[in-house]
């Protein structure tokens, strides 16, 4: 099912769901719902979920190219990126009635996208390396990422680029959401359902993988 087909099937099941509200209800609901590029995010998504798809396609145009980015640095690959990407919006059209605003949309819908690739990953009987609880990074024990990529030419950058998308997939996703995304380690263990410790040991082993691989 394409992404405009979900779409539909699931504003039906809403339309067949309203139609208990008075009809006078749902007009000054609709005449309310002006749509611009300053609305914020929490009413682009409570209208979404009413079933406006003018606030959808909003959200769609203000966050499909950082999705579309996330998950091509997770998965390394154009064709699963471009269906990740899909399926995290209509994952998103389905649950966007869920957001409370308990915490910022963009990383509220950073840990749906998330959630599909680690999915995705299971889907294909991938699965991260396991490593024990403790591993706390030595402090001497450098990020290579953010200051790698000033550091050094352009050749070396697409050889940092191949060597992360060659790490296994555990610590490929620990990496990009930490040193690449900029998520705390608090944040990286509750998106991936892992616990701080082990988020800790996976970027210390995928640092001392990345660096063995560009040195060789």
């Amino acid at each position: 099912m394409n992404l405009t087909s979900a779409l539909n099937a699931t504003v039906a099941d809403r339309a067949e769901d309203a139609r208990g509200k008075a009809p006078r209800t749902l007009a000054k609901e609709k005449d309310a719902q002006v749509v611009t590029e300053e609305t914020h995010d929490f009413d682009l998504t409570q209208w979404a979920s009413q079933g406006n798809l003018e606030a959808f396609e909003m959200l769609y145009t203000k966050y499909h190219r950082r999705a579309y980015s996330l998950c091509l640095r997770m998965t390394n690959s154009v064709a699963e990126a471009e269906d990740l990407t899909q399926e995290a919006f209509i994952q998103l059209f389905r649950k966007v009635g869920s957001f409370r605003g308990d915490s910022a949309f963009t990383t509220w819908f950073h840990r749906l996208t998330v959630n599909q690739v680690l999915m995705h990953f299971r889907k294909r009987s991938v699965k991260n390396e396991k490593t024990t609880e403790d591993g706390e990074m030595p402090e001497k024990i450098k990020k290579i990422d953010r200051n790698y990529k000033e550091q050094t030419p352009i050749l070396n950058r697409m050889d940092l680029k191949k060597a992360v998308a060659n790490l296994p997939p555990g610590y490929r996703s620990v990496f990009v959401l930490h040193d690449v995304e900029g998520f705390e380690h608090s944040e990286v263990a509750r998106m991936l359902g892992i616990s701080v410790g082990t988020s800790k040991s996976q970027l210390h082993k995928a640092r001392l993988k990345l660096r063995g691989m560009l040195i060789r």
